[in-house]
């Protein structure tokens, strides 16, 4: 009998642990990088943001972040992470677009593009620019944004106008946790595409952006930690239930 109870209570914990829960959260923060020595043009408060390379061979890149730690409990476990971008303008066909995680803090100020805000606007105090990670005293360590090398995934982004999402992997995965268990490096991703000719941008809609259904979106599966209490449930309820099984058989 003992050994049952400690099995069932076993596998009530197990079972417990092993229930994981689905969220989506939106941007907390996007801008695009608007290739620019002078640290000028930016776009944080704009409908759209963009990645690649224009007609006159400049690049822009995106930049997205999302408040890891304020919406998943600690100690959560990351099952997968997949992020949905809107695509809504093209100047190419199919161009890789990757995702590459960013290795230093930057900032989302009131600049907003007139148009259709490919040429950014003035930067305003508090903006990522090419060169700064707040406009205008604080410096990215390299023009155009400090990042990993490798990416975390990649994937090709066509000329049709509609959703496009990079799937869970391993990297997207490693990523999240980390931001969990260290929101103070909780920096996002930049958004990169082909850089290695002329006229490849793609534009995707921001969190600012008018219609909420086309704004980024980061969907994550993961297991939380049991609370101590719930374990605590668990247990009373399973020696409760090995109580039971005794009066019955008196």
């Amino acid at each position: 009998m003992r050994t049952s109870l400690v099995a069932a209570l076993s596998l009530s914990i197990a079972g417990a642990a092993a229930r994981a829960d689905v969220i989506s959260i939106g941007a907390a923060q996007d801008n695009t990088l608007y290739e620019d020595f002078q640290g000028s043009r930016s776009n944080g408060s704009g409908r759209y943001m963009f990645a690649g390379s224009t007609a006159g061979w400049a690049y822009r890149r995106a930049l997205v972040a999302f408040d890891i730690a304020d919406s998943i409990p600690p100690g959560s476990t990351i099952l997968s992470a997949s992020l949905t971008l809107h695509m809504s303008r093209s100047i190419s066909g199919n161009e890789a677009v990757s995702l590459h995680r960013v290795l230093a803090d930057w900032g989302e100020g009131a600049s907003r593009a007139p148009g259709e805000e490919g040429e950014g606007a003035p930067s305003q105090p508090g903006d990522a620019t090419w060169i700064h990670t707040f406009y205008d005293s604080q410096f990215w360590a390299a023009p155009g944004g400090d990042f990993e090398g490798a990416h975390s995934a990649s994937i090709l982004v066509g000329p049709s106008v509609g959703f496009y999402t990079w799937s869970s992997n391993v990297a997207l995965i490693a990523d999240v946790q980390g931001w969990l268990d260290d929101p103070g490096q909780s920096f996002g991703w930049i958004v990169i595409g082909n850089e290695s000719t002329y006229t490849t941008a793609k534009r995707f809609d921001t969190r600012e952006n008018g219609n909420a259904n086309y704004r980024p979106m980061l969907t994550i599966e993961y297991v939380p930690i049991p609370a101590p209490g719930g374990c605590l449930l668990l247990m009373a309820g399973a020696i409760g239930l090995g109580a039971r099984r005794r009066a019955g058989r008196r």
